[in-house]
């Protein structure tokens, strides 16, 4: 997926992942009880952190990783109607898969 958004520094762009509409007991859930997902995509990473001497940290994602990240995770933005999370490495949980 080419974005026309490229993160600085240690950000990354997610694109969150929907949610189910129904649970595995097969009850709807409506769109006002539904809950943002915290598990996305990984869309495009940044330049890369700088430590304390100015050296790059790699990043522990890469592209195409499904992610969970924190309720308040990054910041919301929407690029030609699709919407996307710009966040820092930080705010990610674990790698699923």
């Amino acid at each position: 997926m080419k974005t026309k958004v490229k993160p600085l520094g240690g950000r990354l762009l997610v694109k969150r992942l929907e949610q189910t509409e129904s649970t595995k007991g097969g009850i709807i859930i409506p769109d006002s009880a539904k809950e943002k997902p915290k598990e996305g995509k990984v869309v495009a990473l940044g330049t890369g952190k700088l430590d304390k001497d100015g050296k790059k940290v790699a990043f522990n994602v890469k592209v195409g990783d499904r992610v969970l990240f924190t309720s308040y995770a990054g910041n919301e933005i929407t690029v030609d109607d699709e919407e996307y999370l710009i966040m820092s490495e930080e705010d990610i949980l674990g790698v699923v898969g």
